[in-house]
């Protein structure tokens, strides 16, 4: 089983940073890559902050680029998405609630995938309320897999970036580590938000935050006041879920060259 995982593509119709980030561009390529892959994924999660504005018409033009993905498709919104604007296109290919957080359980191939909807309308920040621990509750007792993936926005926990540190998961973080203490099927937490390729222990279990497939943040570990972007190389993550074991693979949208075979 191989589930790409995508993030924070911040799409746009209009280039961000004074016209130098074209993330309607980076995301068409980011679908190429993943289009690329062999063999294809089983299925492609995105981890919040599809688009920059939360605007009905980037989500309909993002939803145009992401049909050409042959596999299921799951997504969770981030601090830059907007729920009704989200729910309004996201449903004709997701089933979504009609009001409140757009969780979303599935599963696929032995692996149950459990996406939860941490935003807080107009704020950075995230939040999992006792409505969202429930759902995770009820979820993983109906899981029928080897394992679970959870995935969200916010991250749970610290990364030493200061200023992602201040709008990270700052709601629920305790109450969730002590439901996965009891949960050792899950067997990874996939999140987003902070654009950089980090992993840490959470629980029994690990966390990985995914890059940007667009740009990606300076790691200003003491600077509080401001988040700086920078044109590193934009990548996504693949899981290989194997008999109940998940490994993560870092993979950059550009492709490289092979210079050498043995």
């Amino acid at each position: 089983m191989l589930i790409a995982q995508l993030s924070d593509l911040h799409f746009s119709l209009t280039p961000l940073f004074g016209g130098r980030v074209d993330t309607a561009h980076m995301a068409r390529r980011a679908i190429d890559a993943v289009l690329r892959l062999e063999p294809s994924p089983d299925a492609v999660i995105i981890t919040g902050d599809l688009t920059e504005h939360g605007l009905p018409e980037e989500y309909a033009a993002l939803e145009r680029e992401l049909a050409r993905l042959p596999m299921p498709l799951y997504a969770v919104p981030g601090n830059h998405d907007r729920r009704d604007a989200f729910r309004q296109v996201w449903s004709r290919r997701q089933s979504l609630p009609e009001a409140g957080p757009l969780h979303v359980a599935a599963d696929l191939g032995g692996v149950r995938l459990i996406g939860l909807d941490t935003l807080v309308e107009d704020q950075p920040h995230g939040r999992l309320d006792p409505e969202g621990l429930g759902f995770l509750a009820q979820a993983l007792d109906a899981g029928t897999g080897d394992c679970a993936l959870l995935f969200m926005h916010h991250p749970p926990l610290d990364c030493g970036i200061a200023k992602m540190d201040s709008i990270r998961l700052q709601q629920g973080a305790a109450e969730l580590e002590r439901m996965l203490l009891d949960h050792p099927e899950v067997e990874r937490v996939l999140c987003g938000h902070v654009h950089r390729n980090i992993q840490a222990r959470f629980a029994n279990t690990i966390c990985n935050i995914a890059p940007s497939v667009a740009h990606q943040i300076v790691p200003d570990f003491n600077r509080t006041d401001v988040i700086r972007a920078l044109l590193d190389p934009p990548a996504f993550l693949l899981h290989r879920v194997k008999r109940g074991h998940a490994i993560s693979h870092l993979i950059y949208v550009d492709p490289s060259t092979a210079v050498a075979s043995e």
